[in-house]
């Protein structure tokens, strides 16, 4: 069994909802993003989501472009954003690993070297913002076939028809995009997404994950109420950034500001 489905069916069993994380490879510098992120899972996390910085993430609001830019300036690049994974591995093997981001990276790097290189190091599932279902042949079929879940994006506006198509070969878990628009701009209202999260129920059983626009334990837990899980991205991101110094550097409390942060929203979630 992938870890994917392992860790959604152990939380159902305990009724709990996951706690997803978005952080930027490399944000703000590859030491402080490692060290992040292989301490996600004792502080409540159930799954992570790593983005692949790129230099036009069209569908990021200004935080995450940001924290792009800072992990490019950093000296970022996917190959070393595959080797954050099989760092993380070497401590934990059991906490699913997504990789979210752009299409041209991937292109450039070979869709096949890099489906490879993220099965070996343990990649569990890709979110690609700018592969739509109508270009499945670019890499959702060479994916799939290799068994890496291609985890499609659900966003408030696809209509009936298009939603059945893009669910037909969904796998891992579905991403719904509560609001329209870049990410960290807004929030979504509770009552309009728990509707729009029973008609997709009609089409799968997989488990449907919330994400943009959650910032506060009180959002993650409303959102997590009516779903199988949650992804708080632009919220922790920012809190990297208000931590760093002048220069744009980690701070001493970069670190501490990230995990206690985001400990609150499991602890909520938890009703701790």
């Amino acid at each position: 069994m992938n870890r994917i489905k392992k860790t959604f069916e152990n939380l159902k069993k305990n009724n709990r909802k996951a706690l997803g994380i978005f952080l930027t490879a490399g944000d703000p510098d590859m030491d402080t993003s490692l060290e992040i992120l292989t301490k996600l899972p004792p502080n409540g996390v159930d799954f992570i989501e790593i983005g692949m910085p790129f230099s036009d993430p069209m569908a990021d609001g200004p935080t995450i472009q940001e924290s792009s830019e800072r992990a490019l300036k950093s000296g970022m690049t996917l190959k070393k954003c595959l080797l954050i994974v099989k760092k993380i591995r070497e401590k934990n093997n059991e906490i699913p690993i997504i990789l979210m981001g752009y299409y041209n990276p991937i292109y450039k790097y070979g869709r096949k070297l890099f489906v490879k290189t993220a099965l070996e190091y343990g990649v569990d599932g890709l979110i690609v913002v700018d592969l739509p279902a109508e270009e499945d042949e670019e890499l959702y079929n060479y994916s799939e076939k290799n068994n890496l879940s291609f985890i499609r994006l659900i966003t408030p506006t696809t209509n009936h028809t298009r939603l059945k198509h893009i669910l037909k070969d969904a796998s891992g878990f579905i991403y719904y995009v509560s609001i329209t628009g870049i990410t960290g701009t807004q929030s979504a209202k509770l009552s309009e997404v728990s509707i729009k999260l029973d008609n997709i129920r009609q089409l799968t059983n997989l488990p449907i994950v919330i994400g943009f626009g959650i910032r506060t334990p009180k959002q993650a837990l409303d959102m997590s109420s009516i779903s199988d899980g949650i992804v708080v991205g632009s919220a922790v991101v920012d809190t990297i950034k208000a931590s760093l110094d002048n220069n744009q550097a980690a701070s001493s409390s970069t670190v501490f500001n990230c995990l206690n942060f985001i400990s609150e929203i499991s602890n909520k979630m938890r009703h701790i």
